[in-house]
């Protein structure tokens, strides 16, 4: 059956401060309806991020709540904007499925991403090999041409880390990382190499909870936080599972997970050492 398509980054966070700035002014879902010239459930989709709003309606909807700060009023238009642009993935959008892509929506939009991988590199960081290997061990019945499209949206993904803004990435890695190896030997050897080069604090950090740290916050899992500039600055944090992922924005949980990296990252070795054991892993997977 069908339905709403799945609310956006954008478009969640865009709608969340709708709302936020409606009950802030004491406005009805009807009235603020009816100032749009829709009714009660548009507006309730437009705040739950599951319709687009258009420039026209956030200048009307803006102007009932009180709303005079320009500098919001830019950052709400501009978030309408891109909200309905087409991104670089859509033309994988037959292949990709809707929740992948919905984690290339939350990733390409952020400031920053916080990250915790205790099984294989992120797809951020990885060789084209590396890549290869991971997606041609996955199991799938994915056809050659279908292999190659993945390669190509994983490639595509690291174009991120050469915009004019970049996001700040801290990556933390369990140790297990570096000796689980992917492919041949020289191959994991090169991905060990890759992640020394791409290390340039603070802008992107790797760091690597050794072993000698037994029990740490990230035995649980992998997961990711994601932080959006302000004025709404809303955090994201996705886990993900065997044929899914969940996103949470909720405060109480996203804490939790703040805490939990923040412990994971005092027990994680500083950059220098964890460079040294990539170097070290490295050297002993070459010879």
């Amino acid at each position: 059956m069908a339905g709403h398509p799945r609310p956006t980054v954008r478009r969640r966070r865009l709608g969340s401060e709708l709302k936020r700035l409606r009950e802030a002014a004491d406005v009805t879902m009807d009235q603020a309806a009816e100032r749009i010239g829709g009714d009660k459930s548009k507006i309730s989709r437009q705040e739950n991020g599951r319709q687009s709003v258009s420039k026209l309606e956030i200048e009307a909807l803006l102007i009932l709540y009180g709303v005079d700060d320009p500098r919001l009023q830019t950052a709400l238009t501009t978030m309408s904007r891109e909200s309905r642009r087409k991104s670089w993935w859509t033309q994988y959008s037959g292949i990709l499925p809707a929740l992948f892509q919905e984690r290339l929506s939350v990733e390409s939009d952020a400031a920053r991403m916080f990250v915790f991988q205790p099984l294989l590199v992120p797809g951020l960081l990885q060789t084209r090999e590396y890549a290869e290997e991971v997606i041609r061990s996955a199991g799938t019945s994915a056809s050659e041409e279908e292999i190659e499209s993945f390669l190509s949206v994983r490639m595509n993904r690291q174009e991120i880390f050469r915009k004019e803004n970049p996001p700040q990435y801290v990556c933390l890695l369990d140790e297990a990382v570096l000796r689980r190896v992917i492919g041949s030997p020289g191959m994991m050897a090169a991905q060990l190499q890759r992640l020394i080069e791409l290390n340039k604090p603070p802008r992107l950090s790797i760091q690597i909870v050794p072993f000698g740290q037994g029990w740490h916050a990230g035995l649980d899992g992998p997961f990711a936080i994601y932080s959006y500039p302000d004025p709404m600055d809303l955090d994201v944090v996705n886990l993900d599972y065997l044929d899914g992922a969940l996103y949470l924005e909720e405060d109480g949980p996203v804490d939790q997970y703040r805490l939990a990296f923040d412990q994971l990252r005092s027990s994680a070795l500083p950059s220098r050492q964890s460079m040294e054991l990539i170097a070290r892993v490295a050297k002993n997977l070459s010879t």
